[in-house]
C-alpha cells in the first residue's frame, strides 16, 4: 500500500495520470483499471480517474494481490545475454511476440520465460508473470529486460521512469540525413483514425524524446544509431517517419511495398545499460547486429 500526501506540484492532475506517475509499477491503464475496482481513494473515499486532488489531500493506492493468468509455460529458445536471481536478460528475435495478445495466445517471450523461470515471477500489476518492464516489437530484435521479483520490477521500472535505464538502438533511416547527429521531442499519441498506429500527438500524447546519429551513409540510406530517453509505442519509427526518414522495412510508416529478405522494420535494440536491483552496481550489456541486419549493410554499401 502506498500512501500519498499531495503537494502543490502534485496537485491538479487526473487521478488516473497522477498516479501512474507516483507509482512506477502502474501503467495508465493499469491504474485505471485499479481506480474502477476502488483500490485507490483519496482521504479515505474512493476516486474517480478524472478527478484533479487538491494540495494537501491524502492519495492510498492499495495493489492488488496477484493472480494466476491462463498462460501455458512453453519450452522456446531463448538466447539468454544475463540472469540471475533478480534479473533476465534476453536477446529477442525478430518475429518474436513479447506478450499474448489478439492473435498472439501463445508462442510469445513470456510463455518462454514462464518455462525457464519455474517460480521465479514478478506479480505486478496484479498478475503472475514474468515481469516485463518494457516491450519492443514483434518485428524489432533485440535486448529486453524482464524482472524475476516484484522488488527488482519496481526498481527497474523506477529506472525506466528516470531514464537511467539506457535503451540504445541502431536502425536503417531512407533517405540521406543532412545532419549527423539530432534529437526528435515530439509527444506521441494514439493515431486520431488508425487506432492500430500511434502518431505525434501535441495536444494530448504524451512526452517522448528520441537522439540520434549517423553511423554511416549509403545512396539514399542512413545507418543510425538511437538513444531513448522515454520508451514509447514505436517511438522511433514514429520519430524518424516524422522528419522524413522512416525506417526501412517499415510498412506501416513508411513505404508500403515490403523490402525482400526483410521481416519488418530494419531496427535491433543494440545496448542496455541499468542499475541492477540489488547489487547497486551498473550492468552494461550489448549484443552484436543480427545477421539480416548485417546482410542489409552489406547491400546498402554494394
Amino acid at each position: 500500500m502506498t500512501t500519498l500526501t499531495l503537494t502543490a506540484d502534485r496537485a491538479g492532475e487526473r487521478a488516473d495520470a497522477l498516479i501512474s506517475r507516483l507509482v512506477p509499477e502502474l501503467t495508465r491503464s493499469a491504474a485505471q483499471k485499479l481506480l474502477e475496482r476502488g483500490g485507490v481513494t483519496l482521504d479515505g473515499a474512493p476516486v474517480r480517474k478524472n478527478h484533479r486532488p487538491a494540495p494537501g489531500q491524502v492519495l492510498t493506492v492499495a495493489l492488488p494481490d496477484p493472480e494466476a493468468v491462463d498462460l501455458a509455460p512453453q519450452k522456446l529458445p531463448l538466447d539468454v545475454v544475463y540472469e540471475d536471481g533478480d534479473v533476465i536478460v534476453v536477446n529477442k528475435p525478430v518475429g518474436l511476440v513479447v506478450h499474448p495478445a489478439p492473435g498472439h495466445p501463445d508462442g510469445t517471450l513470456v510463455n518462454a520465460l514462464l518455462y525457464h523461470c519455474g517460480a521465479s515471477l514478478s506479480g505486478i500489476n496484479g498478475e503472475l508473470r514474468p515481469g516485463i518492464v518494457h516491450r519492443i516489437d514483434r518485428d524489432t530484435s533485440g535486448l529486453i529486460i524482464a524482472a524475476k521479483n516484484d522488488r527488482a520490477h519496481l526498481a527497474l521500472a523506477a529506472q525506466l521512469q528516470d531514464h537511467s535505464l539506457a535503451r540504445t538502438y541502431e536502425a536503417v533511416a531512407v533517405g540521406g540525413l543532412k545532419e549527423d547527429s539530432g534529437t526528435v521531442d515530439a509527444p506521441i499519441g494514439r493515431h486520431p483514425v488508425d487506432r492500430k498506429k500511434m502518431a505525434i500527438d501535441r495536444k494530448n500524447g504524451r512526452e517522448a524524446v528520441t537522439h540520434w546519429s549517423v553511423l554511416a551513409r549509403y545512396p539514399g540510406y542512413a545507418h543510425v544509431e538511437c538513444r531513448l530517453e522515454t520508451g514509447r509505442t514505436h517511438q522511433i519509427r514514429v520519430h524518424l517517419a516524422s522528419i522524413g526518414h522512416p525506417l526501412l522495412g517499415d510498412t506501416v510508416y513508411g513505404a508500403k511495398k515490403p523490402v525482400p529478405g526483410l521481416a519488418g522494420q530494419c531496427l535491433h535494440a543494440r545496448r542496455l545499460r541499468f542499475v541492477h536491483p540489488s547489487t547497486g552496481k551498473t550492468v552494461e550489456l550489448e549484443c552484436p547486429l543480427p545477421g539480416w541486419f548485417q546482410e542489409i549493410l552489406r547491400k546498402l554499401n554494394r
